[in-house]
């Protein structure tokens, strides 16, 4: 279901083919991979050619539980096609199920510089965490990049902190080129949404479930209230009778992308003249988010009576991208 407020920017024009977007097998969606990626893969597919891939290969590259792997790999295909992916419009599979995927990267590998990859912020960032760092986490652009230029997508919706890996991609076309032949895999191009990223409930960091600061969209309303309630507000508001400032405060911004014009305009009165608490303010956005994501849930509950339906789906996805896969790779052994 479209949003009440927050717009998204302008799609792509009709002109352009070709989109491929990637997301980890981490279960169910939460608000922010939502917000700052799916909604728009649901913009995206109803004006392009679109490959939506659950990049499992991606999720091992870091510690795992195995055993867990292929229901949060269901419960994503799920989320996917509850939150309006169409897979009428667009192929919807999962990685490791085109093994063109992990063939082509390892070809990229023969023009990807270790430089290159050891100056990734995100690997920095990842590696500094490790005692004995993987070769998968170094070489996870690399594979990105396959997964990219498989389809020869030349448009990659992405939020900010994948871009540098775009660029890389870019990089890696521009070296297998200027070997093997001009023009052979375009340059994509990384589009970042309005929701360029998502602060989780703690207010410090990125959304992200391996901080534990999400809200799923398929919880159910007292679930999204209980993790609001003790989330993070505008610091400056001690008490309740403390004005406050709704610009710095992380909840405020969450009202923007759930509730309606007047009730944003409502909120943010509210909070400089000490109107409301912070949990009058939460209890409001608790409600909004709930009736948005009402439609999801029930989608997702009748998706998830009938397994066999999204196993079908992910089987035919697989199946129409390794068309287009083995069409790629017939071109790169030769």
């Amino acid at each position: 279901p479209a949003l009440p407020t927050a717009p998204l920017a302008p799609v792509l024009p009709p002109t352009s083919v070709g989109v491929f977007a990637g997301i980890q097998p981490s279960g169910e969606l939460h608000i922010g991979n939502y917000l700052g990626a799916v909604r728009r893969w649901v913009e995206l597919q109803r004006q392009h050619e679109c490959f939506f891939c659950i990049v499992d290969y991606h999720a091992i590259t870091q510690e795992y539980d195995a055993s867990a792997l292929p229901q949060r790999t269901f419960d994503m295909a799920v989320s996917l096609l509850a939150a309006g992916i169409d897979p009428d419009r667009a192929v919807l599979f999962v990685q490791s199920h085109v093994p063109e995927h992990t063939e082509l990267a390892w070809a990229f590998t023969s023009v990807t510089p270790v430089g290159e990859l050891e100056r990734m912020t995100q690997f920095k960032e990842k590696a500094q965490r490790q005692e004995s760092v993987l070769a998968g986490l170094l070489n996870y652009p690399v594979l990105q990049a396959a997964d990219v230029l498989l389809y020869k997508a030349d448009t990659v919706p992405v939020g900010e902190d994948q871009v540098q890996h775009i660029e890389l991609t870019r990089e890696i076309a521009r070296k297998w080129n200027a070997r093997y032949g001009e023009g052979f895999f375009p340059e994509p191009q990384a589009l970042v949404g309005d929701a360029k990223r998502i602060m989780g409930l703690d207010g410090q960091a990125k959304m992200s479930k391996s901080i534990g600061n999400t809200i799923g969209i398929l919880e159910e309303p007292e679930a999204i209230w209980q993790r609001l309630r003790p989330a993070m507000t505008d610091p400056a508001r001690v008490t309740r009778n403390d004005p406050g400032t709704p610009e710095i405060c992380n909840i405020y911004h969450l009202h923007r992308h759930f509730s309606p014009p007047a009730t944003i305009e409502e909120v943010a009165q509210k909070c400089r003249t000490a109107g409301w608490g912070c949990l009058d303010c939460k209890r409001v956005l608790a409600d909004n988010v709930a009736r948005v994501f009402e439609p999801i849930r029930q989608r997702a509950a009748e998706l998830k009576a009938h397994p066999e339906r999204v196993r079908e789906i992910l089987a035919a996805g697989a199946e129409r991208a390794q068309v287009v896969a083995r069409e790629t790779m017939h071109g790169v052994r030769e």
